[in-house]
């Protein structure tokens, strides 16, 4: 595929990004360890006492990771999306069916942005059970996922129109 450098740019930086978050899903995933390792231990050997935070902690890492998860998975295109025909292998085709794709996660990421605030000022008037914390440090994950996966959908929709101009530009090529 052939990209203008400014648009080549914007994509190395998307995909920094994206490397960005890979380093703090693997942060997340050694920190969940820490919590997880004290449940196990407390629950079956009675070392350490039981720790009730750990339980919220944990959870509180999880939700982390799982809305970081899909963030990389979207940029990454292997979040689920569902084939109901083949794959094609024509660029008219190929366009409408990723852009599909693209178009159908746009909009989903839209609606968890926006709602997302209402979600996450609602969290904020919250406090965890046992740590006291904030919801909203949670909570505040439903919209930042929401506008990464915008970005990264437009980027790779905007990425698919290229490709398909492209193949036009060479089918035409081809044709002199």
């Amino acid at each position: 595929m052939l990209l203008r450098t400014g648009d080549a740019m914007v994509g190395r930086v998307l995909d920094g990004f994206c490397n960005g978050l890979r380093v703090l899903l693997g942060v997340l995933m050694g920190a969940l360890a820490i919590p997880v390792a004290m449940q196990v231990i407390s629950r079956y050997t009675g070392i350490i006492p039981t720790y009730l935070w750990t339980e919220e902690l944990s959870t509180f890492i999880f939700v982390w990771i799982v809305m970081i998860g899909s963030m990389v998975a979207v940029w990454d295109r292997t979040h689920f999306d569902v084939r109901v025909i083949p794959d094609a292998t024509r660029p008219l085709p190929r366009l409408v069916q990723d852009g599909f794709v693209n178009i159908a996660i746009l909009c989903f990421a839209l609606i968890f942005a926006f709602y997302g605030i209402e979600y996450f000022e609602f969290g904020m008037k919250q406090k965890s059970v046992m740590m006291r914390a904030p919801m909203g440090i949670t909570f505040i994950s439903v919209p930042i996922a929401g506008a990464i996966w915008a970005i990264f959908s437009s980027y790779r929709l905007w990425e698919d129109i290229e490709r398909y101009r492209n193949a036009l530009r060479d089918a035409r090529g081809a044709a002199a």
